[in-house]
């Protein structure tokens, strides 16, 4: 969330930049910037009562001393009435602090200067384009009847198992899936990110501090006899690894990876874009996170996506790069990148990754700060990216890919997976 400071000082550039994602901010900013106004002169008038009480019981001592019981009980008079004060304040403070907090998660990360206005997906801007267009035969098929055809993914039996959006791998296509987090893994490792193997539960605490919670689209698998939330990506358990803590300027950046199922209920997408793997509530994903400092995050945003793009490379997937526009980023992002590879079969573009610079909003919920070289604490900035999600990357290789007999696999997953086609 943003910070109630930044907030007070800068509420017009809040607004205004708002704008460029489609929020009004204008009256969230005024009854934020009215509260916090509140705020600070009840705050004043409590510390200043506690300071008289303080020093009206220290007198009160001195007094009995002095003999001077009259002076005594005046002042005994004055700290009941001030702590008659002090119960009325607090409570009031209290709740307008509660009033202050409900209205700040409310309120969108602002986006970078350098995101373009717009609002939906056709107006964001194409950065890059790389790769070859495949040219598949007129009877090509798509993933979900080269699944079928060859064994590999049974879409009908995680019907059975658990229902809709849980497929279940098998045989090469298991290999295949493996060989996918492996080589993502591996690559993550050798480019300086540590490898983390995290739980895929979290808590309240955590699904809250990287902006999960509250879960305004109803996206978060609830497990509520426990109080605890499946993991819709590996950012939540990532990033949190930092919640509360305070890094030196040694520290930073910190780059961590891990594999992880993730869950999402897709809340509202029944129907649109659902054939196959192109959208599941059960997919596996690795990710990439990095702390940094502020002075740096847009630089790691720029060498995060560079890495990405040679992932898909190396995949020999055709790729586009984009920028996404005000409008399509998520609540949290200060600039996103998504990145799509061509499904020839499907003659679409598939989402496979997004890399996005969050600035401090994910750490002034979670209380994420670094020393600086004056001594005083700041929040730190954090990142994070697909790298990558596996469902629509498995879609697109096995139509791309298709031959007459078979489906021939990319030489760079081939001593992952064991096999040069699967036939």
């Amino acid at each position: 969330m943003l910070s109630l400071k930044f907030i007070s000082e800068k509420p017009e550039l809040i607004v205004s930049r708002l704008k460029i994602k489609n929020f009004d901010a204008k009256d969230l900013v005024k009854q934020l910037t009215d509260l916090d106004a509140l705020r600070r002169k009840l705050k004043s008038e409590l510390d200043t009562s506690q300071s008289v009480v303080n020093k009206l019981s220290r007198e009160i001592g001195q007094y009995y001393q002095q003999g001077k019981k009259e002076d005594a009980e005046m002042a005994r008079k004055q700290t009941a009435t001030l702590k008659e004060d002090i119960k009325e304040l607090a409570p009031r403070l209290g709740e307008i602090e509660e009033n202050i907090q409900e209205l700040l998660v409310q309120l969108p990360n602002i986006p970078h200067d350098t995101v373009p206005p717009g609002r939906a997906a056709e107006d964001n801007l194409i950065v890059r384009e790389g790769g070859q267009m495949p040219v598949l035969n007129k009877d090509a098929l798509p993933h979900w009847d080269l699944a079928r055809k060859y064994d590999i993914i049974d879409f009908e039996l995680g019907v059975k198992i658990t229902g809709s959006g849980f497929p279940l791998y098998k045989g090469k296509g298991a290999k295949l899936q493996r060989a996918l987090i492996n080589l993502f893994l591996d690559t993550a490792v050798e480019s300086g990110y540590t490898e983390v193997m995290p739980p895929i539960a979290v808590n309240e605490a955590s699904a809250f501090g990287t902006g999960q919670l509250p879960d305004k689209e109803g996206q978060m698998y609830h497990v509520t006899a426990d109080n605890l939330y499946l993991i819709p990506t590996a950012e939540v358990p990532l990033t949190n690894i930092f919640r509360g803590e305070i890094l030196s300027l040694k520290d930073l950046p910190r780059m961590l990876t891990a594999y992880t199922p993730c869950f999402r209920r897709e809340a509202g997408s029944y129907g649109k874009d659902v054939k196959g793997l192109n959208r599941l509530h059960q997919f596996d994903k690795v990710e990439i996170v990095e702390i940094q400092h502020p002075d740096r995050s847009y630089e790691s945003l720029e060498r995060m996506t560079r890495y990405v793009e040679k992932l898909v490379t190396r995949l020999q997937l055709p790729y586009r790069i984009i920028l996404l526009c005000g409008g399509d980023m998520s609540f949290h992002s200060s600039k996103t990148y998504d990145f799509e590879v061509f499904s020839a079969a499907q003659n679409r573009w598939l989402e496979v990754s997004s890399v996005s610079n969050f600035e401090s909003f994910q750490s002034h919920r979670m209380m994420l700060r670094y020393r600086e070289v004056d001594g005083k604490l700041y929040p730190a900035h954090t990142l994070n990216g697909s790298a990558l999600a596996l469902p629509r990357i498995m879609a697109a290789l096995l139509e791309n890919n298709q031959v007459e007999d078979g489906i021939k696999i990319p030489p760079a997953l081939v001593s992952y997976s064991g096999f040069e086609m699967i036939s």
